[in-house]
């Protein structure tokens, strides 16, 4: 499947249900539902020997991460709770500055807990960083970061990486939770915005 392009009138999602609506654009699959799903998988037995005899708490950054949370922890065998933290964005600027605020809810207090916060996709790093020590100030047991998507080519700060589904540079991506325009998040593959020839 990769390397196909989506159309609304031909695409058929693999359980023979109708297609997720693509309006007018032609967008093509960069990794499968198949390969998306033995993916996480192969990810939930890694976390699944990692945190053998212990309780995982989860957290997943919304929006981009709702679909792979649902699936990682479904995939887990250890013992999960799961939490979800939305980050509103603002950025502006003084003068030459640019300035980015970082608002997240709800807080939580993570004392002495086995954290692993979950994005979708990883590009400056900039909101992954600020909450990976946001929750590291609350002196937890350990924490660790999961990510469906790295895109180290945009990467602005160095934040940790301890679990990567999947490396990639292309431009825009959509689909299993990722959005353009809060669309396209119901796509069961990843895919990019196909450039028109």
């Amino acid at each position: 499947m990769t390397g196909r392009t989506l159309k609304s009138s031909a695409t058929k999602h693999r359980t023979g249900g109708r297609a997720p609506a693509l309006a007018d654009n032609m967008l093509r699959c960069v990794y499968s539902e198949k390969q998306i799903q033995k993916r996480v998988r192969e990810l939930a037995k890694q976390i699944d020997r990692d945190y053998q005899g212990r309780t995982l708490h989860v957290v997943g950054i919304l929006e981009d991460s709702f679909i792979f949370v649902a699936d990682l922890v479904r995939a887990l065998t250890i013992p999960v709770i799961c939490h979800f933290m939305k980050a509103e964005i603002h950025d502006t600027s003084e003068g030459p500055t640019a300035l980015r605020e970082i608002i997240y809810t709800p807080k939580l207090e993570a004392t002495g807990w086995d954290v692993l916060l979950v994005d979708g996709i990883l590009q400056s790093g900039l909101t992954l960083n600020y909450l990976y020590l946001y929750l590291l100030g609350q002196n937890p047991n350990s924490l660790r970061t999961a990510s469906l998507i790295e895109k180290s080519n945009e990467r602005k700060v160095e934040v940790s990486t301890d679990y990567v589904g999947f490396s990639s540079k292309e431009k825009f991506l959509v689909g299993y939770g990722l959005g353009y325009g809060e669309k396209y998040r119901n796509l069961p593959c990843v895919a990019r915005f196909a450039k028109a020839a």
